[in-house]
């Protein structure tokens, strides 16, 4: 071997030596199956008791609940079905950062902008500026000129460089810049098989960074084999946004009906209730493959119901989702009534 290849070898060596590793064990079904025999055998939920937090919390439909994805329907549905306001999701269909259009229609139905969320995946790579921090200042500039004190966004991707590398610290910047509460929402681990590949950046799981403000999303958690009502116990003072949804703990990114999957979201709700939280509770609902309109009108509906039964706003209401962990057999079917899966 000559010289040459000789310090080639030597360097693939070292260069090997030195790599991250970015892939773990997938652990997330069986996490997921933990959770669930722990919530079967040990009753959480105080049936007879009635638990209203001191704060008000808002409840809210997300535009990604409603489709078509358009600002003015999501307006239109949040008003029809009694939430207090909406968040948008920023994308390409540039009414979705149109000031106007949004204060218009608040103004109209007398819904507040509770969010937005920022065009922060991965589809969505060059919306309102390619540099990201730029792109989160737009947003949260957005968001103070529509009313809305919270911006919504995911982790960064590991490719996403020195973004990625200053993310913690630079999110905090941001927010205290323009003012506006930047909530890092919990995201998953991809798979690979039996592996779980680490592309997110510092990590899918934002508990262990320092961040002022987290979005809690029950889907994510889900996907991910958390355990929603430790992790929110844990979090609690740092949790300013929460996207009420569901999940049965398969690998795919859900986001059922609350109520509808395995996840112990009534346990979840309540214990904000009943320990005073101060924060936004938006419904993010999958309803994109549902054919009838009065179906999806159904799902948004029950998810407001959900939440302002559990919530304690709504002392009425009797508790019939209370152990919202049980195996989807045993709960209301999660079909629409044409037949198509929510």
């Amino acid at each position: 071997m000559d010289s040459g290849s000789a310090k080639l070898e030597t360097m693939s060596k070292k260069s090997k030596s030195k790599r991250k590793v970015l892939t773990t064990k997938n652990s997330a079904r069986s996490n997921s199956r933990r959770h669930r025999d722990y919530f079967d055998s040990h009753e959480v939920y105080e049936h007879d008791a009635h638990h209203v937090s001191d704060n008000r919390i808002r409840l809210g439909l997300s535009s990604s609940s409603v489709s078509p994805m358009t600002v003015e329907e999501t307006f239109d549905q949040a008003a029809k079905h009694g939430y207090d306001g909406v968040e948008i999701m920023v994308t390409h269909n540039a009414e979705t950062r149109d000031v106007d259009l949004i204060n218009g229609l608040a103004k109209d139905t007398g819904l507040e902008v509770i969010s937005l969320h920022a065009p922060t995946l991965l589809f969505l790579p060059r919306v309102l500026h390619k540099d990201h921090w730029e792109k989160l200042r737009i947003t949260a500039n957005l968001a103070k000129e529509v009313g809305a004190d919270t911006v919504v966004l995911h982790p960064p991707f590991r490719w996403q460089g020195e973004y990625a590398l200053g993310f913690v610290d630079g999110v905090r910047a941001v927010s205290q810049e323009t003012g506006v509460n930047l909530a890092v929402e919990n995201m998953y681990p991809w798979r690979a098989g039996l592996r779980e590949i680490l592309v997110y950046y510092p990590d899918w799981n934002p508990l262990d960074e320092d961040y002022d403000n987290l979005t809690f999303d029950f889907s994510h958690a889900s996907t991910a084999g958390m355990n929603a009502l430790e992790t929110v116990s844990e979090i609690f003072d740092r949790l300013r946004h929460v996207h009420l949804t569901d999940g049965a703990g398969s690998l795919k990114d859900e986001h059922l009906v609350p109520g509808t999957g395995t996840m112990p979201v009534a346990e979840t709700l309540q214990h904000l209730a009943k320990h005073n939280w101060a924060g936004d509770v938006v419904v993010e609902v999958n309803t994109r493959f549902v054919r009838k309109q009065s179906t999806r009108e159904k799902m948004l509906a029950d998810s407001i119901a959900f939440a302002r039964e559990h919530l304690g706003l709504d002392e009425n209401a009797p508790r019939r989702y209370a152990r919202s962990h049980t195996r989807t057999s045993e709960r209301p079917s999660s079909r629409g009534g044409d037949g198509t899966a929510d």
